[in-house]
């Protein structure tokens, strides 16, 4: 028997506050908070390599279009069809809840393929490799945000800092694994952040994608082993489907990561493009 007063008991109301049909949930404000610190650290990286400044902004609008899209495709398609292909109405009702960190890794994929074709002229890789530093950030406070909705947890365990969602009707103790993620994203954040601002990285395209594809989709492989199944389909399967989904991301990072180190350093010009002599 689990000694349950040994145990974090949980039962945060996810909702923060709300005026009339307005709604101010922690889920959506960490969504928010991430994205704008996100967005102060791209902006002086992109600063410290001297790019014109309108990239930022499009970039910041095309990354929050990108990961809201794709996550919430990710999801339908992933691990909600049956349901959303007989209600696809509910398919842009996003404030229910039902986001994918894959779906939302591919549109950011999608959304940087055309940015750097539309806006920046350079390479796609050269877009990436910025852009997941503060990403690995942006994650670890949106699974902050699915522990505050008691949302995404593990099976059940005995070590002591097991947590019992009460909001769910839980009554033994899950593993957090909410918790485990944050934490990761938030040391993958810290290397990437030393990746570029102390080592020569940045000048090696590909190098920073792939060490974040590694770490990030390396780590929720894992972690996956502990994880409740989030569908009924998943019953049963020797992986569920967040594992197949991450092993093309590691492979792909490792793959990336071989090819940079072998690959010689590739120095932009450092100044603003198309600026008047």
């Amino acid at each position: 028997m689990f000694e349950l007063l040994g145990f974090i008991h949980w039962n945060v109301n996810p909702e923060i506050f709300h005026l009339g049909p307005i709604s101010v949930r922690w889920y959506g404000l960490l969504f928010a908070t991430g994205f704008l610190l996100g967005y102060y650290i791209a902006e002086r990286m992109l600063k410290s390599e001297n790019v014109d400044p309108k990239w930022i902004e499009s970039l910041f609008f095309y990354m929050i279009i990108a990961t809201i899209i794709g996550a919430r495709l990710g999801h339908v398609l992933f691990y909600g069809w049956d349901y959303y292909s007989q209600n696809p109405g509910e398919i842009i009702k996003v404030w229910h809840g039902g986001l994918a960190s894959h779906g939302g890794a591919m549109g950011i994929l999608v959304a940087l393929y055309i940015h750097s074709k539309v806006v920046t002229k350079r390479s796609m890789l050269w877009s990436l490799d910025r852009v997941v530093v503060p990403t690995a950030l942006v994650a670890a406070f949106i699974r902050t945000g699915n522990l505050m909705n008691s949302e995404i947890y593990g099976i059940q365990t005995k070590v002591p800092w097991g947590v019992i969602f009460e909001r769910n009707g839980e009554i033994v103790p899950k593993h957090p694994t909410q918790v485990y993620e944050a934490l990761a994203y938030l040391l993958a954040f810290g290397v990437m952040m030393y990746l570029y601002w102390r080592t020569n990285a940045k000048n090696k395209p590909g190098l920073l994608l792939g060490s974040f594809f590694i770490m990030i989709f390396g780590f929720r492989f894992f972690v996956e082993f502990i994880k409740q199944n989030q569908e009924a389909f998943e019953a049963g399967m020797t992986l569920n489907m967040g594992q197949w989904l991450s092993i093309p991301f590691v492979l792909g990072g490792i793959f990336l990561v071989v090819r940079a180190i072998k690959r010689p350093e590739k120095i932009y010009k450092n100044k603003i493009p198309n600026q008047k002599k």
